[in-house]
């Protein structure tokens, strides 16, 4: 007993040993050890075609890197639990850029400017900086980005037809809508959607500073105005609605993102896109919210694996990357070198969605808009569906928002 006691010393001595050797050579956290190893693990959320572009083009471009992807269907919740813990988060993760401001204020982001240039960004499209930028620190490298699109059917709606101005817009739906038919529909009682007509009037959801803005008069003008057209849509308004109205045939235009084109090519339709149309009280174009995807730096890995993080981030910014990405899958590339490919150039959605970012307005990133989605929502409900005085329950959406931010804080 006395030989035995004696052997577990010895051998718990000799594994501390060991521990202390491995740690000094930093070695001792994470699944691959936590140092610089050459092995990079991502997160991401995205569809298959684009996960599998993006592997296949980080593969070629730095092969001695193995890269682990792995798909997380709730991100925003897991990397909320993981923190910056070496040993149960990411390396680097992709996803959307409105959830910046809640990550930064975790603690667990590094600046994408320590591992890539301004000269690099320089070539990047001025919307996407912006939309990566919180608090005046660029936290996402831009990959892609989506904005909602003006589509419509060529069989019932000619190109000289496309309206350019809202007004124009309301004659056609006046002069089309009926028997089961509509001439133009949109979710118009969902947040995402209906900005793009507050946009139009020179309104906002939200402040940069955070703010509540749904009492402005600019909100107000744009609720008010908007309502003509609601009155010509079906009251049904959410996604399958709308999507099942324009791909049977039985809406002439809608505003809808990228991924409605797939299934409208699918079912035959004569696909047209447009640009959004002006709204006449103030000459502004409706301008739809714009979403970025791009790459987030870990704190941990920017630390541990500094040099292999920044050849990966190098990697990311070569135009193939994008090029590869908007081949599988159809999406805009942030960068703007990758229009010159010939295959994205002629691409006419993609130079669609290229076109609508000079007008659009990306998602706010800051913590405070997690609110205003729904509070906006039930905003668009209580006036479009239920006829609700639009300055009542503006005012009313107002308080519940301030109220909902300060129990933020």
């Amino acid at each position: 007993m006395r030989r035995i006691k004696k052997f577990a010393a010895w051998v718990l001595a000799l594994t501390m040993i060991v521990s202390l050797v491995l740690t000094a050579a930093g070695c001792s956290q994470g699944a691959d050890g936590g140092g610089d190893t050459g092995r990079i693990v991502i997160w991401h959320d995205k569809e298959d075609a684009v996960a599998e572009a993006l592997e296949q083009e980080l593969t070629r471009l730095v092969p001695d890197v193995e890269f682990v992807l792995e798909k997380k269907t709730s991100l925003t919740d897991s990397l909320k639990l993981s923190g910056n813990d070496p040993s149960a988060s990411p390396d680097l993760f992709i996803f959307a850029h409105d959830k910046i401001g809640v990550f930064a204020e975790m603690g667990i982001l590094a600046p994408v400017t320590d591992f890539v240039s301004e000269d690099a960004l320089s070539s990047y499209l001025d919307m996407t900086i912006e939309a990566a930028t919180y608090k005046d620190v660029v936290y996402e490298l831009p990959i892609y980005f989506e904005t909602l699109l003006f589509m419509y059917n060529r069989r019932y709606m000619q190109d000289d037809e496309v309206p350019s101005t809202t007004e124009e817009l309301y004659a056609y739906m006046q002069e089309n809508t009926g028997r089961g038919r509509y001439g133009f529909v949109e979710q118009h009682s969902t947040a995402y959607y209906s900005a793009a007509w507050i946009h139009g009037f020179g309104g906002s959801l939200i402040s940069e500073e955070g703010e509540p803005l749904l009492d402005s008069d600019e909100v107000k003008e744009a609720l008010a105005y908007h309502l003509k057209f609601v009155e010509l849509m079906p009251g049904e308004a959410e996604y399958s609605t709308v999507n099942t109205l324009f791909i049977e045939g039985q809406a002439d235009a809608t505003i809808g993102g990228p991924w409605m084109v797939p299934s409208a090519r699918e079912a035959g339709i004569d696909l047209g896109i447009a640009p959004m149309p002006a709204v006449d009280e103030t000459g502004l174009p409706l301008s739809p919210y714009s979403g970025v995807q791009g790459v987030y730096v870990l704190k941990h890995a920017a630390e541990n694996k500094t040099e292999t993080v920044r050849r990966v981030m190098e990697a990311l910014c070569n135009p193939s990357v994008g090029i590869a990405l908007a081949e599988a899958s159809g999406c805009a590339p942030a960068n703007t070198v990758c229009y010159d490919d010939p295959a994205i150039a002629a691409d006419e959605m993609v130079n669609a969605m290229r076109d609508t970012a000079q007008i659009a307005t990306p998602m706010p990133n800051i913590p405070e808009m997690d609110v205003m989605w729904t509070v906006t929502g039930n905003l668009l409900s209580d006036v479009n569906l239920s006829g609700e005085d639009v300055d009542t329950a503006a005012d009313a959406a107002q308080k519940q928002a301030l109220d909902l931010i300060a129990a933020m804080q």
